[in-house]
């Protein structure tokens, strides 16, 4: 199997058992990555990007703390791989 199919097992595996939130998180970085020359011209992911940031400044969104993001990994870690 090369690595670019391990990847993708590997990321698929990951899609399917993650929550919404992690969800959005990949998907934002897949944007980025699919935009990455002058994404600062792309208006609907810059207004997608000032709502985010604006709702963690009002506290409408709460974020996700390292510590919490560690955690997530680690249960999906377990859930994943038994371990």
């Amino acid at each position: 199997m090369t690595t670019t199919e391990t990847l993708r097992k590997q990321a698929m595996k990951y899609i399917k058992n993650a929550d919404e939130n992690s969800l959005r998180r990949v998907n934002a970085i897949l944007e980025i990555d699919q935009c990455s020359n002058e994404w600062w011209k792309d208006n609907e992911f810059v207004a997608e990007l000032d709502s985010r940031y604006e709702a963690l400044e009002s506290g409408d969104d709460q974020g996700v703390t390292i510590e919490d993001l560690k955690a997530s990994i680690e249960k999906m870690k377990v859930t994943t791989h038994g371990k």
